[in-house]
C-alpha cells in the first residue's frame, strides 16, 4: 500500500517554509509520496476563529525566535520578512492553478515562492516584485498572473481550504497521514513515525 503525506501549506506560513525544506528528505527515507494541498491560510484562520501568532506581541516575538533555532537546527536559511504578514490569495491562486495544469513548473514555482519570501525578504503582495520572482525561476509571469485570475483555480483553492478547515485544520503546517492529523513544523518527528 503507497504511504502519502498529505501537506496543507501557505507560502506566507513561515513554519510552511520550514516544513517545505524538510519534508520532501523524510518522505524519500520512508518510501512515501508528497500529496501538495495549497490552502489560503487567512480562510482557515477565519472559519475558525484562529489568528496568527504576531497578534499577540510575546508569543510573536517568541515565534520567531524559535523559528531562527529550527532554521539552525535544519541548517537553512531564514531571514524574517519585514512585510510579514503577507496576503498570499494570488500567489495560492497561482499554485492551485500550477498544480493541475502545468505539474511541471509546481514545484520550481514553490522553491521560487518560499525563497522570495522567507530568504530574500521579498514582498509578493507587490505585482512588480512577484513579477520579478517569477520570471527569474524561468517562469512566465504574465501567465501565472492569468492562471490566478481563472474561476475555476478560485474555486479549487476555496475547496481546498473548505476541505482543510472540515478535517480539522487550524492552522499552517499541517499533515494528513491517513486520517491521523499533525500541526505545526516541529511535528515532523511524529509525521516521519505515521510514515514508517
Amino acid at each position: 500500500m503507497a504511504r502519502n503525506v498529505e501537506f496543507f501549506f501557505d507560502f506566507g506560513s513561515p513554519a510552511s517554509y520550514l516544513a517545505y525544506t524538510q519534508l520532501p528528505r523524510i518522505a524519500t527515507d520512508c518510501a512515501a509520496s508528497i500529496v501538495w494541498r495549497p490552502m489560503l491560510l487567512g480562510g482557515v484562520f477565519k472559519a475558525t476563529g484562529n489568528s496568527s501568532p504576531v497578534t499577540v506581541p510575546a508569543k510573536g516575538r517568541w515565534m520567531f525566535d524559535d523559528l531562527n533555532r529550527w532554521a539552525k537546527r535544519y541548517g537553512v536559511q531564514f531571514v524574517h520578512n519585514p512585510h510579514f504578514p503577507l496576503n498570499t490569495l494570488t500567489l495560492m491562486r497561482i499554485a492551485t492553478g500550477l498544480q493541475s495544469a502545468r505539474a511541471d513548473d509546481f514545484a520550481r514555482y514553490c522553491d521560487a515562492m518560499f525563497a522570495a519570501i522567507w530568504r530574500d525578504r521579498c514582498n509578493l503582495g507587490d505585482p512588480v516584485q512577484l513579477a520579478a520572482a517569477l520570471s527569474q525561476a524561468g517562469l512566465d509571469a504574465d501567465a501565472c498572473v492569468a492562471l490566478a485570475a481563472q474561476a475555476e483555480v478560485k474555486a479549487r483553492l476555496i475547496a481546498s481550504t473548505e476541505e482543510a478547515v472540515a478535517r480539522g485544520v487550524f492552522g499552517a503546517p499541517s499533515f494528513f497521514v491517513g486520517e491521523q492529523m499533525f500541526f505545526g513544523q516541529d511535528r515532523l518527528d511524529f509525521v516521519r513515525e505515521a510514515l514508517r
